[in-house]
């Protein structure tokens, strides 16, 4: 079950991770990558409780080893003493004894052993599984990287188009504006003047005929 569970990890994590970059980076690689790291955190949090599960096995198989090697020291030196007292039938119990205790405890021991070595199979399994998570991790943080930045050239960009024609074209407009405005006020000024200039050349014109009479 456990190697099952881990071959299946393993295979999420490092074929996945490349085919995934291959085909979703140029979609949307930030909300497949958070997608796919939650997984992977899930994947490896039920990887840590198997590897917590297997150290309470680990140190149950020593209880018990211990327990059941205690045991048949004990029945062993019980039929030692048994033997020399004559004692054939507490001599042949006892070994009975030894013989049941010391089975159990050597297959405790070798659980106990077996449990030792797939807990380090699984720790170093773990270790490169976070380790490949801490890549993603770091994966995702180069490709919001290139996204912002991305985002920040298109912005740049669209200013800089927007700046190299509106901008000119507002100029233009606004000193046409202030060309119409100015022909205006002139116009109004010359017209607001023109009565006042005539009424004072006509008087003059006026003095001028009654000199000459």
């Amino acid at each position: 079950m456990t190697t099952n569970i881990f071959t299946r990890i393993k295979d999420s994590v490092s074929a996945d991770l490349h085919m995934m970059m291959d085909k979703k980076e140029q979609k949307n690689p930030i909300a497949a990558l958070n997608h796919y790291l939650r997984q992977s955190e899930q994947e490896k949090e039920k990887v840590r409780k198997l590897i917590d599960r297997q150290y309470k096995l680990k140190e149950e198989f020593t209880r018990e080893y211990m327990k059941a090697q205690d045991l048949a020291d004990k029945r062993l030196k019980q039929a030692s003493i048994a033997d020399r007292a004559q004692e054939e039938e507490m001599h042949e119990f006892a070994l009975k004894e030894y013989e049941e205790y010391q089975g159990r405890a050597d297959r405790m021991k070798a659980s106990r052993e077996e449990a030792m070595n797939q807990l380090e199979d699984l720790e170093q399994k773990y270790e490169e599984m976070k380790h490949r998570l801490k890549d993603m991790h770091l994966r995702r943080m180069e490709l919001m990287g290139r996204e912002n930045i991305a985002k920040a050239n298109h912005q740049i960009n669209r200013v800089v188009t927007d700046s190299a024609e509106k901008p000119y074209s507002k100029f233009e407009e606004m000193e046409q504006y202030i060309e119409n405005l100015e022909y205006r006020v002139n116009s109004s000024y010359y017209q607001s003047t023109f009565d006042n200039k005539i009424a004072a050349l006509e008087k003059k014109l006026e003095q001028k005929e009654n000199e000459a009479k």
